[in-house]
């Protein structure tokens, strides 16, 4: 939790709420747990900003695997990652104001996305030498072209080949002190 909340809250989704805009628009690659959508959605609770959160998964836990996950400090905050899991899959739903979801159950590489629509990316892939096929060039660029000029693109990966592809598609790439344990991170902007 601590990761993902350095990661993708503190140095990806608080620096776009520093933007002022009207709307966010993250894409998740990498649903997972729901850990990044549930603390997204405590995160701008209470902020006027709304968020359309689209997460993309291929293999979406059983209830049986992420009823066991301890994430919730209330009955609340159980509450709102139980509604994050029984969204169905495919429709966008809204979960509390301000903050819609859509779970779409499909791969990056299948997954139809728009170009210039979102504002930031969660990119929390497995490893380059765990998901090789996560982090090819022609992945990378599909998700640069759906990214809003201005767009920041946040996630744990700090491989040397990733920033020089990240670069050969335009970004400008930065890389913050990672969470505890980790020396650094990747931060990219689309210019």
């Amino acid at each position: 939790m601590q990761e993902s909340r350095h990661v993708f809250i503190n140095q990806g989704l608080e620096f776009v709420l520093g933007m002022t805009l009207q709307e966010i628009s993250i894409l998740e690659v990498g649903f997972g747990t729901g850990l990044n959508a549930w603390l997204t959605a405590k995160h701008i609770q209470g902020i006027s900003t709304p968020v359309k959160y689209i997460s993309l998964e291929s293999f979406p836990l059983e209830e049986s695997t992420w009823l066991k996950l301890n994430y919730a400090s209330d009955d609340l905050e159980r509450e709102l990652f139980a509604s994050i899991h029984k969204a169905k899959w495919n429709e966008t739903v809204t979960l509390q104001p301000g903050f819609e979801l859509t779970k779409l159950h499909t791969t990056l590489q299948e997954a139809n996305l728009q170009p210039s629509t979102f504002n930031l990316v969660y990119f929390d892939a497995f490893a380059p030498e765990k998901q090789p096929e996560m982090w090819l060039p022609a992945v990378l660029e599909k998700v640069v072209v759906a990214m809003k000029p201005g767009a920041v693109l946040v996630t744990y990966c700090a491989k040397g080949q990733v920033k020089r592809d990240l670069k050969s598609l335009g970004l400008t790439v930065e890389s913050p002190p990672g969470p505890p344990g980790k020396r650094e991170m990747i931060r990219a902007f689309k210019p």
